[in-house]
């Protein structure tokens, strides 16, 4: 018999990205919520990813499986 796979979030790999050195990194929230009175130095900074905590890492990890 064999074993089973394991699903990948569908969610979590649209929001996530595994790098090739195995970090996962994140996007910033409230991106769209009243950005024409962001400032541009501001919207700038929501378009960078950056690497997600250890504090959620395992969580994450638990969604995508095979590091999507």
């Amino acid at each position: 018999m064999t074993k089973q796979k394991l699903k990948t979030h569908k969610g979590a790999k649209k929001r996530f990205k595994v790098t090739a050195t195995g970090k996962i990194m994140r996007t910033k929230g409230m991106k769209s919520h009243f950005r024409r009175r962001k400032a541009p130095r501001v919207k700038r900074a929501f378009d960078r990813m950056l690497p997600l905590d250890n504090a959620d890492r395992q969580r994450v990890e638990r969604l995508l499986p095979y590091g999507s």
